[in-house]
């Protein structure tokens, strides 16, 4: 298992790679580009040389890519160009526990929902409970997040008054960690939601196929009770293809948590990444593509070894 792991991660580092040198290109050809948000416009010729002679914005492309790889490498992000002087690293770092707290609960939420439902449907299939787990999944699917955060905003937070509009905590509020949850619920539900229901169908379409298999049979047919056939033998070879869902989930929560974060005003780094596209803040733009790239590297490093305790064959 080591070394396969290990072979693995190996083969992340060539992709990692190929994606800074296609986010340094994207952004050094972005129009504009970060020399025009730190210059004067009314700057001197003869200034502006000295200026891009100070932080090397003269040197070949390759050196500057070079030299942004190796600070990189150390942590060093650079600094913000909106907030002068405060380095991404730590604007990052800020953001990031919140962005991480959403994304465990709201995966949590999925798994605890979807699997048993999608093994259910299977179990029961074309019963009137497998047709509303379908319908709902398809809607939940259908939904886009924008529109399903302002309608609950709109009726839990607005009318009934049950929940926040927003944020992470009560403003000028002591530490209260039901104060968190309370904040968390919307948007937690909000991210969950569409994973939930792609989740659920991908469940039970594995567990069909699970459930025909001649093992299955053979075991009910022998008198073994159905539940214990099916969560004991047949999940453990039906989780194999939820596994890459897994896997898939943890980069697209970036994406999906930039719109939700921005709905309620979640501070964290999906609601970062939007305000700096907005901005023109290429430095941080660019630490958070490389970020949101080793998310799916992790992902994807993370649905490899679990492919292979489900299933030990592939290892090999």
């Amino acid at each position: 298992m080591a070394s396969y792991i290990f072979r693995r991660t190996l083969m992340a580092i060539p992709l990692l790679l190929g994606i800074t040198i296609l986010s340094f290109a994207i952004i050094k050809a972005a129009p504009g580009g970060p020399v025009s948000m730190l210059m004067d416009p009314t700057m001197k010729p003869s200034d502006r040389e000295k200026f891009e002679e100070k932080y090397g914005l003269n040197d070949p492309v390759h050196v500057q890519y070079f030299k942004w790889l190796g600070n990189m490498a150390k942590g060093d992000f650079g600094n913000s160009l909106i907030k002068r002087g405060v380095p991404v690293s730590e604007l990052i770092m800020n953001r990031l526990p919140n962005t991480l707290l959403l994304m465990i609960v709201s995966t949590l939420l999925a798994a605890l929902i979807a699997i048993p439902f999608g093994i259910y449907s299977a179990m029961r299939p074309y019963s009137k409970l497998d047709y509303t787990v379908t319908v709902g999944s398809f809607l939940g699917i259908a939904t886009p997040n924008f529109w399903f955060g302002l309608m609950l905003i709109m009726l839990f937070s607005v009318n009934l008054g049950w929940f926040p509009t927003g944020g992470v905590s009560t403003l000028n509020a002591p530490f209260s960690i039901w104060d968190r949850i309370h904040h968390l619920i919307l948007p937690a539900i909000v991210l969950a939601t569409a994973d939930m229901a792609a989740l659920t169908r991908y469940t039970r379409s594995s567990m069909l196929d699970v459930l025909k298999q001649d093992y299955i049979r053979t075991a009910l047919s022998k008198g073994f009770k159905e539940k214990k056939v099916v969560l004991k033998h047949g999940l453990r070879n039906g989780m194999i293809p939820i596994v890459t869902l897994f896997g898939l989930m943890l980069p697209s929560f970036i994406g999906g948590a930039a719109i939700t974060e921005k709905i309620f005003a979640w501070p964290g780094i999906g609601s970062l990444f939007i305000d700096s596209a907005f901005q023109r803040d290429y430095p941080v733009i660019m630490a958070l593509t490389v970020v949101s790239a080793i998310f799916v590297v992790i992902g994807n490093l993370l649905a490899d070894i679990l492919y292979a305790i489900f299933d030990p064959r592939i290892e090999y």
